[in-house]
């Protein structure tokens, strides 16, 4: 019995492995399973995703934040870790980071393309 309860206190200190994020930056690529599925584009502090060379959206710099930005029209914006939608919370960058393992504001542009169906 005393060997069960050793064994069970070393499980119990073995961390759980992370979860790793289905997408993940490489240079400009967004990549999944070591495909290109997405290209990167910077002009200035702007964020463009493109797909096939067609733009889904655009992080736009608006002084301290972002606006998250499809056809001109905002969806979203990024403002300290926070995703906002119509002034309400709607996720963190944290959260979009743990599907998409890029930098903060392109993995939160990309996340609310993905809930907006633009991706």
């Amino acid at each position: 019995m005393k060997k069960m309860s050793m064994l069970l206190a070393v499980f119990t200190l073995v961390p759980a492995p992370a979860l790793a994020a289905d997408y993940k930056c490489q240079g400009n690529r967004v990549e999944k399973g070591g495909s290109t599925q997405y290209t990167v584009r910077t002009s200035g502090s702007d964020i463009v995703i493109e797909k096939g060379g067609s733009t889904r959206g655009k992080a736009v710099k608006r002084g301290d934040d972002y606006a998250v930005e499809v056809g001109g029209s905002t969806q979203a914006t990024i403002e300290n870790g926070r995703i906002y939608k119509g002034g309400s919370t709607w996720s963190s960058v944290g959260e979009a980071q743990r599907v998409y393992d890029c930098p903060d504001i392109v993995a939160a542009t990309l996340w609310v393309l993905q809930q907006r169906g633009q991706l």
